[in-house]
């Protein structure tokens, strides 16, 4: 890896590795060890612990500072038909997961491993977790909080989800639907036997595609609310007209709005015209404008600041009570893309930023 400096060569290599281990999501076992190995290589006996295939390092509240966690999920989305062996190409890594988010997790062991944490004025707590790329009720990190109830202790957290280094607060909610229209089956020869489901969604999905994003403002970050059809099945055969018919409402909502009043504006927007069953019920993240450790990581880093224009788990993070942004190198274009790649300088960049949030005067 010529031109790289000592920094980028080790999270370059870390970064490869943990690409190089297969972690799709429900498929953690493998890379659970491999991170189970290295934690307790770095973290004292007592300070590692195993729930499923998710691991916590450190514990929070093991003396007067105040305690930092660094949150970040071990999975990936499935493979793509065509992906090859995680590579270097061109000062970037090229491989699953490399953006989304094994390098944030290589970020996270790296800062554990070269900061003096004991003389830090933050302790220092590590939480990777299995199932964050699923539905809500089976994301890794619940069952983590149900075993380890004193992360609530937490003062501060960053999730090192893909946000290019720029500091993304708040998240909106999510919530899925799915909308079953029901008519008569007839002979499509005779469709005026019949009634037709898939045509009976049609006014709907036409008021769907005239939505436009409705923009939200929140601790001065602006959010946008929208709603999408994002799967449809229906119909039995070419030559019958569909009895039934149903459809994906995926909503996305912005903080401040509870997933009951997202609840009453799907209800709203269908009214009687199909049944409607909520299936995935995700919340949205608050903003902590006014923290002051996040001001403190704004200052000491001078990242920029956005709002989070999807979901992450700052949102469970906050039901806990603790205050959290996402922060991390990974380029959060290239999450779940074919082909995905992440910057080798920009991953030395995020854990430069990291390492003097966290009060590191040493700059490799």
């Amino acid at each position: 890896m010529a031109d790289l400096s000592e920094l980028e060569e080790k999270l370059a290599a870390l970064t490869l590795s943990l690409c190089r281990t297969p972690s799709a999501i429900g498929h953690e076992e493998a890379i659970a060890g491999t991170l189970l190995d290295w934690g307790r290589s770095v973290f004292q006996p007592e300070s590692v612990r195993r729930i499923g295939n998710s691991l916590v390092f450190g514990r929070p509240k093991l003396d007067a500072r105040p305690t930092i966690g660094l949150f970040g999920h071990v999975d990936t989305v499935p493979a793509h038909p065509g992906d090859r062996e995680p590579r270097i190409e061109d000062g970037k890594i090229v491989g699953l997961g490399s953006s989304d988010m094994k390098c944030g997790l290589a970020v996270m062991m790296e800062l554990a491993e070269r900061l003096d944490r004991a003389a830090l004025p933050f302790n220092l707590v590590l939480v990777m977790y299995e199932r964050e790329e699923g539905p809500y009720l089976e994301n890794g990190l619940g069952p983590v909080f149900d075993a380890c109830p004193d992360l609530a202790g937490i003062d501060f957290a960053i999730c090192l989800e893909p946000s290019d280094n720029i500091i993304q607060m708040g998240c909106c909610g999510s919530l899925h639907a799915q909308l079953r229209f029901t008519g008569k089956s007839a002979h499509s020869a005779r469709p005026w036997q019949g009634e037709n489901a898939i045509h009976k969604a049609g006014p709907l999905l036409a008021k769907l595609h005239a939505m436009t994003p409705v923009e939200v403002e929140v601790g001065g970050l602006r959010f946008f609310e929208v709603m999408s059809a994002s799967l449809a099945n229906g119909g039995r055969a070419r030559n019958v007209v569909p009895d039934t018919m149903a459809i994906n409402l995926n909503y996305r909502f912005a903080p401040g709005r509870s997933i009951e009043q997202a609840e009453e504006e799907v209800l709203r927007l269908v009214g009687d015209v199909a049944a409607v069953e909520f299936t995935d019920l995700a919340p949205a993240g608050a903003v902590f404008a006014d923290h002051p450790l996040l001001r403190r990581l704004k200052e000491r880093t001078g990242a920029e600041v956005h709002s989070k224009q999807a979901w992450t788990d700052v949102a469970r993070l906050a039901l806990h009570g603790i205050a959290a942004v996402n922060f991390g190198p990974g380029a959060s274009a290239q999450a779940h893309q074919a082909g995905e790649r992440v910057s080798i300088e920009q991953i030395a960049i995020g854990y430069r930023m990291l390492a003097k949030f966290l009060g590191d005067t040493r700059q490799p």
